[in-house]
């Protein structure tokens, strides 16, 4: 009997039971913590004790997990699961993939070079792969168990927060992503507006998570961000270079925004606007409201 085993923290993990569902005879989820997870057959829960991170039940979750051949784990794309995984992945001297787009028993379609082409990877027994969870899991309510199994003495004793806007860019169907185009943070607001009309969430390229620091990392598009896939994207003063475009290059219909008619972004776009953003965006807003 093969089985998928889902390590997750959070209880948004429907990309990972879809792109799952059918290729296994029973999908197990390891929940570190207190999410509640559906649609999978079976949960097997680890406690957490207040004040302690989810990483310091490396030990438990090793125990828990019993892959045999056939077998394939799958952590949650979170800094608490990429940890469990790869530790997992250690114990069972087992391959590590990520930017994984298809999962089979012995087969995955992996993005390689930040997502510019795909490549078919073979392998013998468990293996252990990285994916986005998508949004909230949805389906059954599973057979549940508890664990009490061995964990790292490890205490959280401060922490340190960025205030910013937190959101799975990644589940959503429509997407307002903003670039260097704007000239002070409090100019996003109009990308703001926009995406309110559209329905859409806001997300940003490189420079202005990590650069500016006007937006968390987990709102960018890249190769070495977030790989999206969005029924409209939204580019909004992006110059559309590859470090960006390898991350958004699923998306459906691509809308460009930008003053500099030769901008790689027009390219890939299927509707161009030629024009300052300053100008575009609040008439095109507008336009969506009325």
């Amino acid at each position: 009997m093969s089985q998928a085993w889902i390590i997750t923290t959070d209880s948004r993990i429907k990309a990972i039971v879809d792109s799952l569902g059918g290729k296994f005879d029973k999908i197990t989820a390891i929940v570190v913590g207190k999410a509640e997870v559906k649609g999978v057959d079976h949960v097997i829960r680890i406690d957490v004790a207040d004040g302690v991170p989810f990483e310091a039940s490396v030990p438990a979750v090793i125990e828990t997990i019993q892959a045999n051949s056939g077998d394939v784990i799958v952590a949650r794309q979170g800094e608490a699961e990429r940890v469990l995984g790869t530790a997992v992945a250690a114990h069972l001297v087992a391959p590590v993939l990520v930017s994984v787009r298809e999962l089979s028993q012995t087969t995955a379609i992996v993005g390689r070079f930040g997502g510019i082409t795909n490549e078919t990877v073979e392998f013998e027994g468990p293996v252990v792969a990285i994916i986005d969870g998508g949004g909230e899991s949805e389906g059954n309510i599973p057979t549940e168990e508890n664990t009490n199994g061995m964990s790292y003495h490890a205490t959280v004793i401060s922490e340190d927060f960025v205030e910013a806007e937190s959101v799975n860019i990644s589940a959503a169907k429509r997407l307002v992503a903003v670039g260097r185009g704007f000239a002070q943070e409090a100019d996003l607001d109009i990308a703001r507006d926009l995406a309110k009309a559209l329905g859409a969430e806001l997300a940003c390229s490189r420079p202005l998570a990590e650069g500016n620091g006007w937006m968390s990392r987990e709102t960018y598009v890249g190769i070495s961000g977030q790989h999206v896939a969005p029924e409209i994207y939204a580019a909004v003063g992006i110059s559309g270079q590859i470090q960006h475009t390898a991350g958004m290059a699923d998306s459906t219909i691509v809308v460009a925004v930008n003053k500099d008619e030769n901008a790689a972004i027009f390219s890939i776009a299927d509707y161009g606007i030629v024009g300052d953003l300053y100008d575009v965006l609040p008439q095109l807003t507008k336009a969506i409201e009325s």
